[in-house]
């Protein structure tokens, strides 16, 4: 065995175990203690082999669903294996919703904990430390949260929910604090122009996007960063964290009585107004390809079009579908054509971004400068082989037996309910719809992938971003079947 598949199956055999113990822990711990004792002991694993073939459990979900007096749309599911909650706000007010400010929404996100009445940034770290509670925010094209992770005791429960609701509900947006984020995002970019894949990424939107709101980055940039000031962070707070526009998902060791009192008070404690109109569908983009010159031993290969909006019905064949073409690490036609047989990367892959509309499909890489554009050109052809001829049995049985061991995971913690909850609430989607993505998947044929990728996907529709030296180029070393051995050093830019 060489060193390389001795690591390979050493790491496998690692995560097969990790899995286990996640399984296993699932099934014991969501016995309710007062059960403990009678329930029937479940059977021991002998071996790793009796998993073969077979699907792992996986949480079963009660999703309860309601809307509050302010309009708030709100997902529960209780658990109480511990004496924990997690609560996670989803609002329609992502960097789409920026308008002629890029960076708006990531800059009102990040200023939320930064100062409410008579408490500062450190009071409010300290004030949730102490509590035993931990706060977090983020911002993205299409949304922006917040989230509340404490214990259930209501002694500690209750001041962690005042702080909470001060917090997202009244931000002071202190001047000296909006000088120093500002200053951090300003040093940010400087650092992006150093870094040949953030700029080949900043201009894979562009090209892709034109005019639409997704094509800026949610950070904004050093241009509108300086002009944005307090009182248009404060109307974008009015206007986009109002209670119309939330989907509060709660998971945790609540009843359903005490879940829908924290619903109530945190929608009470936003501003009032209704849901944001969704942004507009992007127009279809001309294919091409971008060069920008960085003085790299590697060229970075970004390869785009639009794809498809988080309510396609054809989402479960294209997610399958993706995961034989790029999405799924090793053995994928991408890994095995670009890196196994030819050692032209560190990795490749592909991926749908499903998005309130349409989002990207892209295809990204690093490859040796004098290799890109024969390294672009097999790229492309192996998409193009892949939609001619669509996966193989084998490859749909692989992958199908890959997700639904891999699916449990997806609600192995409460922090992962909680962030499918409000995945579903946010877009839309049935409350069935992790037991139906399964179902989907698994009655897949390869007719109907090969089909979803074809009427997604055209390989001559590709807008195409590098970012490297201009070097002569050479021919690609021919395809082997001997794998080749990464080297584990630092890769160069």
């Amino acid at each position: 065995m060489s060193e390389r598949n001795g690591l390979r199956y050493g790491l496998l055999g690692l995560a097969l175990i990790a899995l286990l113990g996640v399984l296993l822990f699932i099934v014991v711990d969501r016995t309710p203690p007062a059960q403990a004792a009678e329930a029937d002991e479940p059977p021991k694993l002998e071996s790793i082999s009796e998993l073969d073939g077979k699907a792992p459990a996986r949480r079963d979900l009660d999703i309860q669903t309601w809307d509050t007096a302010e309009g708030a749309k709100v997902l529960f599911v209780a658990a109480p294996e511990l004496p924990m909650f997690d609560l996670r706000l989803t609002f329609a007010a992502g960097s789409s919703q920026d308008g002629d400010a890029p960076g708006l929404a990531t800059l009102t996100n990040a200023m939320l904990n930064e100062g409410v009445q008579g408490k500062d940034v450190t009071a409010i770290a300290q004030g949730f430390e102490g509590l035993g509670a931990d706060f977090s925010n983020g911002a993205y094209r299409d949304m922006a949260v917040a989230g509340l992770r404490s214990l259930t005791d209501p002694k500690l429960r209750d001041p962690a929910l005042d702080l909470f609701t001060q917090v997202i509900g009244a931000p002071t947006f202190p001047e000296d604090s909006l000088a120093r984020i500002k200053n951090q995002m300003l040093a940010g970019f400087e650092y992006q122009k150093q870094n040949p894949g953030k700029l080949a990424g900043l201009a894979l939107f562009d090209k892709l996007y034109g005019k639409h709101p997704y094509a800026h980055s949610s950070e904004g940039d050093e241009k509108s960063i300086p002009a944005i000031g307090v009182a248009q962070l404060q109307a974008f707070h009015k206007k986009a964290y109002a209670a119309g526009n939330v989907v509060i998902a709660l998971v945790g060791d609540l009843s359903r009585e005490e879940a829908e009192a924290i619903a109530k008070r945190v929608s009470e404690a936003l501003p009032k107004g209704p849901k944001l109109a969704k942004v507009a569908t992007p127009e279809t983009p001309k294919p091409g390809t971008t060069h920008i010159e960085f003085p790299s031993a590697q060229t970075h290969l970004l390869l785009a079009q639009l794809g498809i909006d988080r309510n396609e019905p054809d989402y479960a064949a294209l997610y399958l579908g993706n995961q034989i073409l790029g999405g799924g690490g090793f053995g994928t036609r991408l890994m095995e054509e670009v890196r196994e047989k030819r050692g032209l990367t560190y990795g490749v892959s592909s991926g749908f971004t499903a998005m309130q509309v349409a989002g990207p499909f892209m295809i990204g890489l690093q490859t040796r400068a004098e290799l890109s554009d024969g390294t672009l050109k097999l790229v492309k052809d192996i998409v193009r082989d892949y939609l001619a001829k669509g996966p193989t049995q084998k490859e749909l049985d692989d992958a199908k037996r890959e997700l639904a061991g891999s699916f449990p995971l997806s609600t192995a913690s409460n922090a992962d309910i909680v962030g499918q909850l409000g995945a579903i609430g946010f877009y839309g989607l049935p409350l069935t719809y992790l037991e139906d993505f399964m179902k989907q998947v698994q009655g897949l044929s390869v007719e109907q992938v090969k089909a979803a990728m074809d009427k997604h996907l055209n390989p001559d529709s590709f807008v195409i971003v590098t970012a490297g030296p201009t070097v002569p180029q050479k021919e690609l070393p021919a395809p082997t079947e001997k794998r080749f051995k990464p080297s584990f050093g630092i890769p160069e830019h």
